[in-house]
């Protein structure tokens, strides 16, 4: 079903005519066109933020985790508008699209690019930032929630652990992440082997559309639906919230890591990972995080087996006897936990950590940084490893994080969602290399340096193309330039993270937001109108 309208004819006749007073500006013109498209006006002090507010950078940078995007030479919003609710959304939209300035939507600023906050190529331009809405609303009966867009995944996982003890949701391992951002991404997690991806695991959505409509999953058909799940943010509307099916998790789970330097053959161990990883267990989960320490003066690279494990530690040191005894894992490396204390584990807290406190909503910890993703298919030679390690040791701070596929993400089909990466791929891989000061040559340098990292895996990981994560957000990929946005250019970044799911979101597109009202540096492009009858 389409929800009804709330915009009388008048009122929209009114915003029109009101475009022609020329003395007022944007803000005076949005305000007033938003509150005559909204059920309930909008509350200045505290959910419209002008850069003369003096909260306006705090609001900015709340959520925002890449310092790379809030240095001082960075384009800033016009506004910021925080809706309080999805009438405050609708006119948004409405009132963006009929003064004709561009919209930036943010959930959770976790975005690696910034493309929720910043606009590059296009200016003036105002952002919608939904932290507001951020209701969940469990049915343990019904094995389900609806989870509004400006919520986090920790805050989901809390609300979830609130109704049971023997119910999760298989999504991202960073409990700040944002939840709307999150999913359109595809959002993996440690269950991902076990249940698949979070977008995997959902049932119906609510979306204003590019006209201000709200649509559920009936309402905007199967195309957009399939769409939304793994096709990236921002390019078909605006999520409001999503219905997700929860799963069953044991009362008892066990995590471990495990960490190996190259002192304590870590190649060799790694090499091995590389050939198992994706063909353990389903219960079971290791990725492996790569950094560099000094120790002593001598600087080696370290790493890490970080894992969740979906039961006891007596049929883990079993499976991993038979399958992974190159690790060494004993029982005193292993910790038997709840799933709610596994979600902090993960996350990095320390152990006597309440779990209330993924109720805070955000994280602490922002760098600078730039990021880029791969897939790899077949596993890397020793010697490809040693290169590797040469590499990172001329890094600053250099990490590495390798995420195990196999298990249920084999299963799914490549179009089943817009996520293509399931059969074949043993793991993906995060890049990343962080810097502590915004001096542009110290960017530069560690920038030049991650690339030439990526660079050197050419041969190792996936080619034609060579994959990546949409929610690991790379411009050096390629970028749309402005409204008018090429097909084929698309193309280049397009088939990184969808394949041949590219060409069916594209279409999608041209039917939902043939005027590419919802764009960004990396959004995806409706076809030209010439070629849209061909």
């Amino acid at each position: 079903m389409a929800f009804p309208s709330i915009f009388p004819l008048f009122l929209l006749l009114q915003l029109s005519t009101a475009k022609t007073f020329r003395s007022d500006t944007i803000q005076e013109k949005f305000i007033r066109c938003f509150n005559a498209n909204s059920e309930v006006a909008l509350p200045l002090s505290t959910a419209f933020f002008t850069p003369k507010n003096a909260s306006f950078s705090t609001v900015l940078q709340s959520t925002a985790q890449n310092l790379r995007y809030l240095t001082p030479s960075m384009p800033k919003p016009e506004f910021i508008v925080m809706p309080l609710s999805e009438s405050h959304v609708q006119a948004a939209v409405i009132c963006s699209k009929q003064l004709e300035v561009h919209l930036r939507v943010r959930s959770g600023g976790h975005d690696y690019e910034g493309l929720s906050y910043v606009s590059e190529i296009e200016s003036p331009f105002i952002m919608v930032d939904l932290a507001k809405l951020r209701s969940v609303k469990v049915d343990i009966e019904d094995n389900s929630a609806w989870i509004e867009a400006g919520a986090t995944i920790g805050e989901v996982y809390y609300r979830i652990y609130e109704k049971s003890r023997i119910h999760g949701f298989p999504a991202g391992l960073c409990t700040s992440l944002g939840i709307g951002g999150h999913i359109t991404g595809g959002a993996y997690g440690s269950m991902m082997r076990k249940y698949g991806l979070g977008a995997d695991n959902v049932i119906d959505a609510h979306i204003v559309d590019a006209t201000g409509r709200v649509l559920d999953r009936a309402a905007m058909g199967e195309d957009l639906f399939w769409a939304i799940r793994g096709g990236g943010g921002a390019s078909f509307g605006i999520i409001l919230r999503w219905k997700i099916k929860l799963v069953p998790v044991p009362s008892t789970v066990t995590v471990f890591t495990v960490t190996k330097s190259l002192q304590q053959n870590a190649t060799k161990i790694l090499h091995r990972w590389q050939q198992v990883a994706d063909n353990l267990d389903e219960d079971l989960f290791i990725r492996v995080i790569i950094q560099t320490s000094t120790n002593n003066g001598t600087k080696t690279v370290t790493t890490s087996y970080n894992s969740l494990f979906l039961g006891d530690a007596g049929r883990l040191l079993q499976i991993m006897k038979q399958s992974f005894p190159e690790l060494g894992l004993t029982r005193k490396d292993c910790i038997e936990t709840s799933w709610i204390k596994s979600v902090l584990y993960i996350a990095g807290y320390p152990s006597n950590t309440p779990p209330e406190i993924l109720l805070q909503g955000k994280s602490s910890s922002k760098v600078y940084f730039k990021a880029k993703s791969d897939f790899v298919k077949t596993t890397i030679p020793e010697k490809g490893l040693e290169g590797l390690w040469k590499r990172l040791m001329k890094e600053n701070i250099p990490l590495m994080i390798w995420n195990p596929f196999g298990g249920m993400m084999a299963r799914i089909s490549e179009s089943e969602i817009p996520f293509p990466h399931r059969k074949g791929n043993k793991f993906m891989i995060q890049h990343l290399s962080a810097w502590l000061d915004g001096d542009d040559k110290n960017a530069a340098k560690n920038m030049d340096l991650i690339r030439r990292r990526y660079k050197y895996l050419a041969p190792y990981v996936s080619k034609f193309p060579r994959s990546a994560y949409v929610n690991y957000r790379d411009l050096d990929l390629g970028i749309n330039k402005n409204v008018s946005t090429n097909f084929i250019e698309a193309s280049a970044w397009g088939v990184r993270y969808f394949k041949d799911n590219f060409n069916r979101l594209v279409k999608v597109k041209t039917k939902v937001d043939p005027g590419n009202f919802f764009r960004h540096e990396q959004s995806i492009p409706p076809l030209p109108v010439e070629a849209r009858y061909l």
